[in-house]
């Protein structure tokens, strides 16, 4: 019984730990699209600024 119990808890542990592991992913990649800034930047386009 309290093996059944055990496990029951540590299963819905693991489910609240995805779906917060994937809400963090998915505000992060929010925050990446809003950056109007590319990670590679031509110095060429710098020196045109």
């Amino acid at each position: 019984m309290f093996k059944v119990l055990r496990r029951m808890v540590s299963v819905i542990a693991l489910a609240m730990l995805s779906f917060r592991a994937v809400g963090s992913f998915l505000s992060w990649i929010e925050k990446q699209e809003d950056s109007p800034h590319g990670v590679w930047i031509d110095e060429d386009e710098l020196e045109d600024a």
